[in-house]
């Protein structure tokens, strides 16, 4: 969304590969730790997501060939997808937590503000992406894991250093 596509041109591959068949999506992203329990370079199993954008790939008139028109989001990330997620991580000695996503429409980082905003809300990540395509999934009876990588301190955290090279090397 970021780059100024709409929410629908963001998940149009994601609906052609359901169309092709595909049963299952595993998302994954890069984002800021909100929570305090989460450090840069940890892995998070998503168990939820809040949309902070304002905006939503099913806008507009709702094809029921895809999906219904109020689509239920309750179990966004699929639950027995997250637990095996968490067991073959805890098998391999990798360190996983669940927590929730709050996505932000970007491309800057969040204010200090912002970040409190979103702990207040209940979220432990934020990022720029992941939830339309997420939608578009749900909407279309797929189920949906979703894993991020914590790459920096959100802002006004301590330890926050909000800088693309570094987000990247981590």
């Amino acid at each position: 969304l970021y780059e100024g596509w709409t929410p629908q041109e963001v998940v149009r591959p994601i609906r052609a590969l359901m169309k092709l068949g595909a049963e299952t999506l595993i998302v994954t992203n890069a984002s800021g730790a909100v929570s305090e329990a989460v450090d840069a370079g940890d892995l998070v199993i998503l168990r939820d997501h809040i949309n902070m954008t304002a905006r939503n790939p099913l806008t507009g008139p709702n094809d029921g060939e895809l999906g219904p028109r109020f689509p239920d989001m309750q179990n966004a990330y699929d639950p027995e997808l997250r637990t095996i997620a968490a067991e073959a991580a805890k098998s391999v000695g990798v360190k996983v937590v669940e927590g929730v996503y709050a996505c932000m429409l970007g491309p800057t980082y969040e204010t200090p503000a912002e970040v409190q905003m979103m702990s207040i809300l209940g979220a432990d990540l934020v990022g720029m992406s992941t939830v339309p395509e997420v939608i578009a999934a749900r909407h279309m009876g797929v189920k949906v894991l979703g894993i991020s990588c914590a790459t920096n301190k959100a802002a006004g955290r301590p330890g926050a250093v909000l800088d693309h090279e570094d987000v990247q090397a981590v």
